[in-house]
C-alpha cells in the first residue's frame, strides 16, 4: 500500500451497513479518502460484508446467542472477554498498513477491546466514537428490565448479572460482566483511547458523570448531506416511524398513542418485536400500516408523504440520524424528551417534545400536529431543513474531526 499520504484505519464489528454506527463508520472513512487519505478497515467476517482489500485480516464471525456447540461457545466466550485472535490478526494488518490514526467505532463483544493496547504499543493514536454507552454500562443501553438504569455507576457492575441485563440471560450477563470487570480493572479504554467523540452533548455529560476526564472527550454531532434529500414541505395525513422494531424504541407506546389520538401511523422497519407490535395494533384497533424494511427512495417517499416523523424512544438515544433525515426531507419531528433527542429538536419550531414512555402525552402531541394548520407545518419543515443545512453539515463534521486528529498528533498537511 502507498503510505506517502496520511492514513486512517477504521475499526468496527460489522463491515456492512447494519445500522447508524456502521453508516458513520463507512461515511467517515469515505470522507477522509476524498481528502486524499489512505484508508483501511478492520472488522469481523460476516455473510453480508462489503468486500475490501483488508478482509483477509478480519476476525472470525461471532454472534452472541447463536446455536453453537459447547466447545464453540467456550471459545467464543473467551473471545468476548479478550480476543487473542483479534490482536494477532490486527498485528498482521499493522505490519503492512501503518496508520497515522486508528478510529474505533463499536468493537466490544466481537472484536473486543483487546486490540486497543496493541495500537498503543505501536504508538498509533486512537480516537473512538461512542455510538452507545458501552464504555459506561456493561449492557451499553442503560436499560434494565425495560427501565432506565444507572445502577452500575461507580463500578457496581455486578448489577448486570443480578438483573440479567443481557437478553434476560444469566449466562450471557455473566459473560459480559467478566468482560467489563477485566477491562475495567485494566482501564483498557481510558488508558489506550486518546479521545472519545460523543455525537450528543447528553452523552458527553454522561461520560463526565461516570468519571471520564473532560480533556478526553469531544462533542462532534452527526451530519447528513442535505443536497441528497429532496424535501416535501406539504403535510400529509399520517405519521411515520422508521427504524428497528424494539421495545426500547418505544414503538408500543407509539401504537397506544396512535389508537388514543385516532390518527394513522406507518411503521417502516423490522426487528425482533415486530409480531408483538402487530398484535398490539390489532388489539387496540390502531390505524397502523406495517411497511416492513424500507430504504432509499421508498423510505424517503414514505417520509415525504407524512405529517411528521416520530421518535418515541425509551432509552438514552445518542444523536439519531433519523431526525436529521426527517429534517432534510422537510418534516417536523415529534421526539421523546430523553437522551440526546431534546438537543436536536426546537420545540414549536422544528417539532415537538413529549414525555418519554407516556402514551397520553404523545397522543396529545399527535392531536396537536393534526390540528396544526398547513402553513405552520410547512414553516416547521423549512426550519428543520435549515437546521441540517446550517448546523449538521459534512463540512462542520470534517473540520471538527480534522481538529481532533491534529490534537492526537496527526499533521494536517
Amino acid at each position: 500500500m502507498n503510505q506517502s499520504a496520511r492514513s486512517l484505519l477504521s475499526i468496527n464489528n460489522y463491515h456492512y451497513r447494519r445500522g447508524g454506527a456502521e453508516a458513520v463508520y463507512f461515511d467517515h472513512a469515505a470522507m477522509f479518502q476524498e481528502q486524499g487519505w489512505q484508508t483501511a478497515f478492520f472488522s469481523m467476517h460476516h455473510p453480508e460484508n462489503i468486500s475490501c482489500e483488508q478482509d483477509r485480516y478480519f476476525v472470525n464471525e461471532l454472534e452472541l446467542g447463536q446455536n453453537y456447540s459447547v466447545t464453540q461457545k467456550l471459545q467464543m466466550a473467551s473471545k468476548v472477554v479478550y480476543s487473542y485472535e483479534a490482536r494477532a490478526k490486527l498485528r498482521s494488518l499493522l505490519d503492512v498498513f501503518r496508520p497515522d490514526v486508528a478510529h474505533v467505532h463499536s468493537v466490544y463483544h466481537h472484536i473486543s477491546p483487546a486490540i486497543l493496547p496493541l495500537l498503543k504499543s505501536r504508538e498509533i493514536p486512537v480516537v473512538l466514537t461512542a455510538h452507545d454507552l458501552k464504555l459506561l454500562c456493561p449492557a451499553y443501553t442503560m436499560l434494565s428490565q425495560g427501565e432506565i438504569c444507572e445502577r452500575c455507576k461507580g463500578g457496581k457492575i455486578s448489577n448486570v448479572v443480578r438483573r440479567k441485563c443481557i437478553k434476560d440471560s444469566a449466562a450471557l450477563s455473566g459473560l459480559i460482566w467478566a468482560e467489563a470487570a477485566l477491562h475495567g480493572a485494566l482501564q483498557t479504554y481510558k488508558n489506550n483511547v486518546d479521545i472519545v467523540v460523543t455525537p450528543s452533548q447528553f452523552y458527553r455529560q454522561k461520560f463526565l458523570e461516570w468519571g471520564w476526564a473532560d480533556q478526553q472527550l469531544r462533542y462532534i454531532p452527526n451530519y447528513v448531506d442535505a443536497s441528497a434529500y429532496a424535501p416535501e414541505y406539504a403535510a400529509g395525513d399520517y405519521f411515520v416511524y422508521f427504524g428497528r422494531l424494539l421495545r426500547d424504541k418505544g414503538v408500543h407506546t407509539f401504537i397506544k398513542a396512535t389508537a388514543a389520538a385516532g390518527v394513522r401511523l406507518v411503521i417502516a422497519g423490522t426487528g425482533p418485536h415486530a409480531a408483538e407490535f402487530e398484535a398490539l395494533a390489532a388489539a387496540s384497533k390502531a390505524q397502523v400500516k406495517f411497511a416492513g424494511y424500507c430504504s432509499g427512495e421508498k423510505l424517503h417517499g414514505l417520509i415525504r408523504g407524512a405529517r411528521a416523523v416520530v421518535l418515541p424512544s425509551e432509552w438514552y438515544e445518542n444523536a439519531p440520524i433519523s431526525i436529521l433525515e426527517a429534517y432534510a426531507l422537510g418534516k417536523p419531528v415529534i421526539g421523546a424528551d430523553i437522551g440526546g433527542i431534546p438537543e436536536m429538536i426546537e420545540p414549536n419550531q422544528s417539532g415537538w417534545l413529549f414525555t418519554s414512555r407516556s402514551a397520553d402525552d404523545l397522543a396529545e402531541r399527535l392531536r396537536q400536529a393534526m390540528l396544526a394548520p398547513q402553513t405552520e407545518l410547512v414553516e416547521m419543515g423549512r426550519a428543520g431543513r435549515a437546521i441540517v443545512e446550517q448546523r449538521y453539515t459534512a463540512a462542520a463534521y470534517l473540520h471538527a474531526m480534522q481538529n481532533v486528529y491534529q490534537q492526537v498528533g496527526v499533521s494536517s498537511q
